[in-house]
């Protein structure tokens, strides 16, 4: 079972919005950029911190939010009459881009390598990609997009949660009091 299945209720929650998206003149390949840039961005300060630390905890909401302005750069193309053949590009390759972008900082965090993480770049492409060479595009399969945001969100939160908490001077914790707790 994927979480693809979902994909027709999450896009019924998000029609209303993507109709008044559409009348207010933004368009598919806007909201595309927009998810592409938040994704480098995040996974640069992912990076940047050098291994796990609680910028990790932003990597489930975003990939939430990743899921979906994928689902409404495609409804905008979809029911708004934005298809087009830059469009299919940009967004193919936006989605790789994204994928590599939020998963390499993991090559940063113990017991994950450079090796393994990697591996599962170029595996998460071939994914992406052969679901295009198909006669219909096709978003399902073995650890599809969303899938793989629900394994690597559920990896950024125990990251985000592994470094040492240190007490504020109130006695929570800094991570957060709902990853680990205060000490003694």
């Amino acid at each position: 079972m994927s979480l693809y299945t979902l994909k027709p209720r999450f896009q019924a929650l998000l029609r209303p919005m993507v109709r008044r998206m559409a009348a207010a003149g933004i368009t598919a390949n806007q909201v595309t950029l927009v998810a592409a840039l938040g994704s480098v961005l995040l996974g640069w300060s992912l990076a940047a911190k050098g291994g796990p630390s609680a910028v990790f905890l932003l990597l489930p909401v975003w990939l939430f939010l990743r899921m979906a302005l994928n689902a409404v750069d495609g409804m905008l193309a979809r029911e708004h009459g934005q298809k087009s053949n830059l469009r299919g590009y940009l967004n193919e390759l936006a989605d790789v881009v994204c994928d590599a972008a939020l998963f390499a900082p993991f090559a940063l965090v113990a017991p994950f390598t450079p090796g393994w993480v990697g591996a599962v770049v170029v595996l998460s492409v071939i994914s992406e990609f052969a679901g295009v060479l198909g006669p219909t595009r096709r978003y399902d399969g073995p650890l599809g997009k969303s899938d793989r945001a629900l394994v690597f969100g559920a990896l950024g939160l125990g990251s985000g949660c592994s470094e040492p908490c240190l007490p504020s001077p109130s006695g929570s914790c800094r991570c957060s009091q709902f990853c680990c707790s205060s000490p003694p």
